[in-house]
């Protein structure tokens, strides 16, 4: 039985995955999809001190709490940097780490560094009257919508569950210092519609740091495409099994 643990991205929260986790546990496997701290279940928790290694901690304290092994730990969007981190910090729990239309760093970036259009966001949270809470990104045309999602319905539900990033998650640096992380294989997996102006992608590097090709995977969809496509990302993450 593999282990699938979905980590949402900024913004969000673990009710994300709600159409993903029982077509992956339908097939036999174990899924844990929590909230970060701030957000969900956890959004009472919400402050200042918040940051990204507070979410890292999150994805590791469940990984050991719970003794998980063989984790095919799947990072969306911002959590690009938390499974990157967790990895580093677990790596001889984790058979395989999925990017999921996410952030991809290297040692010592932070969100800034990876997608520069994040400064502006630290820069509005800096003047803003709390001086720390990065509000949700605002719905756009379609083929934008919100974070990728133009249906009425689904829009009206991902509100729901949309909640401030405190923006010291945007400013602390990944670790990717510990060598084994690197022999975890990898696979990216890019959502190629409706992506809004000055959001950029890093190339995939041919050659993954395990030194196997690198493997990129494509949905037609949004960029929340655990909403817009469940059954097709879950047939994607299924082959990794």
């Amino acid at each position: 039985m593999t282990t699938y643990l979905l980590v949402h991205g900024a913004w969000h929260s673990g009710q994300c995955w709600e159409r993903v986790v029982p077509l992956l546990e339908s097939a036999g496997h174990r899924v844990a999809a929590p909230s970060l701290t701030g957000h969900g279940d956890k959004a009472h928790l919400l402050g200042p001190e918040v940051g990204l290694d507070t979410h890292v901690g999150d994805i590791v304290g469940l990984i050991l709490a719970e003794d998980l092994t063989e984790v095919i730990l799947v990072g969306h969007s911002y959590a690009g940097l938390v499974i990157s981190s967790a990895a580093n910090q677990v790596p001889d729990r984790i058979a395989h780490l999925v990017y999921l239309d996410a952030m991809v760093p290297e040692d010592g970036e932070s969100a800034a560094d990876v997608q520069p259009v994040t400064r502006v966001l630290i820069d509005r949270a800096a003047q803003s009257g709390s001086g720390w809470r990065v509000p949700p990104l605002p719905e756009l045309p379609p083929p934008a919508g919100l974070f990728g999602v133009t249906d009425p319905a689904d829009i009206a539900w991902l509100r729901t569950m949309l909640s401030d990033q405190p923006v010291r998650s945007l400013q602390q640096p990944v670790r990717l210092d510990n060598p084994a992380v690197n022999a975890i294989p990898r696979t990216h997996i890019h959502c190629t519609v409706g992506k809004p102006d000055g959001i950029t992608r890093r190339p995939v590097p041919e050659t993954q740091p395990n030194g196997t090709p690198a493997q990129v995977w494509e949905l037609a969809t949004g960029h929340d495409c655990m909403i817009t496509m469940p059954a097709e990302l879950a047939e994607l993450l299924l082959k990794l099994d």
